[in-house]
């Protein structure tokens, strides 16, 4: 077992536990958040290159604290308005040993920094509002990163990294800017 393996198995004991009593995702089993976990794993590659990565609407953690835990040398900072939320994200960071993970009780809109290399959301708004949204916050030649569960025509220029989670299609989204 590797130390990445460790540490996922570790925050998948503390996502159940916390899960339970304050709602994190509505992935209740071991098998929906091992989903979580896997789908989470596609976002690695294209975080290459980057040294500060924000994570909007982080909650229990999927991709951020999956990111943060695979890429040491990057640093995140991930942003949940939900106080609840936001304690299981300071929690888990120092319980697995994310040093390269800073999380605030803060909205999108009230967080000033606009410098990231790389801002990516999963599941917390619509795909093209996000977006623009994510362009916001990353400097010049940054990228926007979201996922995507179904193809949406109306979202363009953007490039879309096809890959298949338990037979179902998805697909990473790219905005350089």
């Amino acid at each position: 077992m590797t130390e990445l393996d460790t540490t996922l198995a570790k925050f998948k004991a503390l996502f159940a536990k916390w899960n339970d009593k304050i709602n994190l995702s509505a992935a209740r089993s071991p098998a929906e958040v091992d989903e979580h976990v896997r789908d989470s794993l596609h976002v690695i590659p294209h975080l290459d290159g980057a040294s500060r990565v924000l994570d909007v609407g982080s909650g229990g953690g999927f991709p951020v604290l999956i990111a943060a835990a695979a890429l040491p040398a990057i640093n995140f900072v991930a942003l949940e308005p939900v106080h609840k939320k936001h304690a299981f994200l300071r929690t888990a960071a120092r319980e697995l040993g994310l040093a390269n993970l800073s999380a605030y009780a803060s909205r999108v809109e009230d967080h000033d920094a606009s410098d990231y290399d790389i801002a990516m959301s999963r599941a917390t708004f619509d795909l093209g509002e996000w977006l623009a949204i994510g362009a916001t916050k990353i400097r010049p030649g940054g990228r926007v990163i979201g996922f995507e569960a179904i193809h949406r025509a109306d979202v363009t220029d953007v490039t879309r990294h096809a890959y298949s989670l338990d037979g179902k299609p998805r697909a990473i989204v790219i905005k350089q800017t």
